[in-house]
């Protein structure tokens, strides 16, 4: 069975903190509109979620100086 648990996992795993982030770890490929590749450098990103940062699509902090609030996406 440790092949299927292996199957199972997910490539990339994507975890939003709360009135952050979006932790992007894993396997991933990041692409612009247009789908060109978008180097991340590393296997984990935090990915902006407020819309200020200066170096988008990745967090800078902003979200924290700007008092961010995220809703909490669920029903």
């Amino acid at each position: 069975m440790p092949d299927q648990e292996i199957e199972s996992r997910p490539a990339a795993t994507v975890t939003p903190y709360e009135d952050g982030p979006l932790l992007l770890r894993g396997d991933f490929a990041l692409v612009t509109p247009d789908g060109e590749s978008i180097e991340a450098g590393r296997r984990t990103v935090a990915l902006c979620r407020c819309g200020k940062s200066a170096i988008k699509p990745f967090c800078d902090g902003t979200h924290k100086v700007i008092n961010f609030r995220a809703g909490t996406g669920r029903a």
